[in-house]
């Protein structure tokens, strides 16, 4: 029987692997957004999206921008930024990108002052609570998500907050949601695996 140590040590070593696995080579990702235009993406909604100094910031109405391709397995970074009060998320696996939300996507959340915390930034809404509380507001951050089959992880700012299997979505779009606050996004690229 291991000692408690010894079992201790060796979750963190395979989480450490697991982690480190995902920080693979960046030169094999595709860029669809490098913050020099919005070639990639489709608008959905009716929120305004600006090119702003390297980065696209949406403001008004709630909307999305819609990647044009589907995808199925892939490894997703996503730099991004908000206020304290601001409501957005990545989406991911959208089947339909004209009808995106929770129940058709995979919401990757991104959202400090969510009323119930169950899914606040880093879960996924109705799949994964986080296992980190780590707050987003007033400084960059990034996601890298990880969708193979039914696995799903999220690693927040370095941190893996969701490690998951669930087989409710094979394939789809990404959106990013702009609902409330200042949101901007940076740097996306993608590797489809």
């Amino acid at each position: 029987m291991l000692k408690p140590i010894k079992l201790f040590i060796m979750l963190i070593f395979g989480t450490l692997i697991s982690a480190c696995s995902m920080l693979e080579d960046s030169s094999s990702m595709t860029s669809l957004f490098d913050g020099g235009n919005l070639q990639n993406w489709e608008e959905v909604g009716n929120a305004e999206w600006r090119l702003n100094n390297g980065y696209v910031e949406g403001s008004g109405d709630a909307g999305f921008l819609v990647s044009q391709q589907a995808y199925g397995d892939f490894r997703l970074t996503v730099e991004f930024w908000t206020d304290g009060p601001a409501n957005s998320g990545v989406f991911i696996r959208c089947d339909d990108k004209q009808n995106i939300g929770a129940d058709n996507c995979y919401e990757v959340n991104i959202f400090d002052t969510r009323t119930d915390q169950t899914y606040r930034t880093g879960g996924i809404v109705n799949v994964a609570p986080p296992a980190e509380s780590i707050d987003a507001a007033n400084q960059w951050n990034s996601f890298e998500i990880l969708a193979q089959g039914s696995h799903l992880v999220v690693i927040m700012n370095g941190i893996e907050t969701v490690n998951v299997s669930n087989e409710q979505l094979a394939s789809g779009y990404i959106a990013l949601q702009y609902g409330t606050g200042v949101v901007r996004f940076g740097d996306v690229r993608i590797q489809q695996l």
